[in-house]
């Protein structure tokens, strides 16, 4: 999608500090860290959000490539968060999903 941040990024069209890309998905850190580990993993393929979803692999692929940079990252054992946002009311700000993975901190519930 042509206006789409996350799709810019994933065509190198804006900079991100990537950690990890395959032919799936691509994650990178958040630019509005809140937390000191914070990254999104997204699929390369434009999905505006969970509700349009339909690939449960990909969605699966979302999470279990969370949990290995978690685990490369050295914070999997202390703990993290996974949280994906559906819509305005649930906090999706950018209409393109995005699994976010947050540690390096404890985390508090509810979160907001």
């Amino acid at each position: 999608m042509s206006d789409c941040l996350f799709c810019k990024i994933i065509a190198g069209e804006i900079p991100s500090n990537k950690i990890f890309e395959d032919e799936d998905v691509y994650a990178f850190h958040d630019i509005g860290a809140q937390a000191p580990h914070h990254f999104l993993v997204i699929p390369k393929q434009h999905i505006a959000t969970i509700n349009e979803a339909d690939d449960a692999a990909l969605i699966g692929k979302l999470t279990l490539t969370a949990s290995k940079i978690a685990k490369e990252m050295g914070f999997a054992e202390e703990g993290y968060r996974v949280v994906m946002n559906c819509n305005e009311d649930g906090g999706q700000t950018v209409y393109h999903i995005h699994l976010h993975c947050l540690g390096g901190r404890a985390l508090t519930w509810p979160p907001g």
